[in-house]
């Protein structure tokens, strides 16, 4: 049986931040996943120069030989409605591929990789952890994602509002690089008549990314497959491009069950139910709470009680609010959601100041201030991060 410090069962950007932090500290770690890296991950995929900042990657030199495509502005409207083109006149976001982004942070992170199998068994004995009878330590992690067995262990309402998303990415060739009206630099966002869901086209590099997600899942494939069509129809995007979305699923933060915590056990990103209110975005919260739950752990000292991991939970509700505990999203009535948005989303002052700056940029909020002393950078200096993200969008 392999003896650690810490095993963290899930090797995403939550996971593989908790453990790059945790070795630098000098823990032995094990990351854990069912995947073989690199792997396919559902997610539009972008991430502002603070995230970069807080992971220590400089845009230019990750983007030798990968995807890293640099965001200026964004075009938002209604589907079947007119849209606004707000354009910041410098870099906010980088678009990137989960498949080679998270591989990157996988790779780097120092700690023993054991991947490609999945969790089955996991048992309590003593103060410690046992994983499939294969990995035993004090400390463990849950950074698998919504349908990570650990965060299921934390317990949490069955019956709990969850958003589902459908998307795909795919290479353009030639002809229809030159048939796709959208522009790398500006990724496309449409909200539904409704407002319960939004859809989104992003071209990073050579490849184009698109989807649609909803709170309430209702008609998410007809709505997706609607969605997909009207972007040919506009001729946004090639009347040949692929329409065989793949589908997954996340909490938001404030309506989502998941514990933060429990007796030597922490949960990070979209297992702990993280995932922005507006927007769905996750990587931000994902990379924020991996490095925070290690600044916790390497703070505890081995003593891995609730009470010793508690600060965790508290700068995160310090951060990101309270959370609610109500069987819905929608606080405001769906008529008037559909009055206000048909009117707001044509103002260039409310999309901008609100939908981009507040929704999806989240220039308001407070970064989750890490355990382990690093400071946060400034607030107003840049976005803390944006994008349909693992949540992916409304990933996320």
């Amino acid at each position: 049986m392999e003896k650690c410090d810490v095993v963290i069962v899930g090797g995403g950007p939550a996971g593989s931040t908790c453990a790059w932090n945790l070795r630098r500290v000098g823990l032995d770690v094990a990351v854990l996943d069912k995947a073989a890296f690199p792997r396919d991950k559902l997610c539009a995929g972008w991430i502002t120069p603070a995230v970069l900042a807080l992971l220590e990657i400089d845009p230019g030199e990750y983007g030798r030989g990968r995807v890293c495509q640099p965001i200026t502005g964004f075009r938002v409207g209604k589907i079947g409605g007119p849209a606004v083109v707000v354009d910041y006149g410098r870099p906010v976001s980088y678009g990137i591929r989960r498949f080679e982004f998270d591989h990157y942070l996988l790779e780097r992170c120092g700690a023993r990789l054991r991947l490609g199998e999945a969790v089955r068994g996991l048992d309590r004995t003593g103060r410690r952890w046992v994983i499939d009878g294969r990995f035993s330590a004090p400390m463990l992690v849950a950074a698998g994602g919504h349908f990570c067995p650990v965060a299921r262990r934390l317990g949490g309402e069955v019956r709990a509002p969850v958003v589902t998303a459908q998307e795909i990415e795919f290479p353009l060739d030639a002809r229809q690089r030159s048939a796709c009206r959208v522009e790398p630099e500006i990724p496309e966002l449409y909200f539904c008549s409704d407002l319960a869901g939004y859809g989104w086209c992003f071209r990073k590099g050579g490849f184009l990314n698109m989807g649609l997600g909803r709170e309430d899942g209702d008609g998410l494939s007809g709505q997706t497959a609607a969605f997909c069509d009207w972007l040919k129809q506009e001729g946004r995007i090639p009347r040949d491009a692929p329409a065989k979305f793949h589908g997954h699923a996340y909490y938001l933060y404030r309506h989502s069950p998941r514990k933060l915590l429990d007796d030597g056990l922490l949960a990070v990103g979209d297992a702990a139910g993280l995932a922005s209110e507006q927007s769905g975005e996750g990587i931000r919260v994902a990379v924020e709470s991996g490095e925070l739950a290690a600044g916790v752990i390497a703070a505890a000292g081995g003593d891995y009680r609730p009470a010793r991991l508690a600060p965790y939970e508290a700068a995160i509700t310090a951060a990101l609010g309270a959370r609610q505990r109500f069987g819905g999203f929608q606080i405001v009535p769906g008529a008037i959601r559909r009055f206000l948005g048909g009117r707001l989303l044509e103002s260039r002052w409310f999309v901008r100041r609100v939908v981009l700056d507040r929704w999806f940029l989240h220039r308001d909020l407070e970064r989750i201030i890490p355990a382990n002393g690093r400071e946060p950078p400034a607030r107003g200096c840049c976005p803390t991060d944006g994008g349909p993200g693992t949540g992916s969008g409304p990933p996320a």
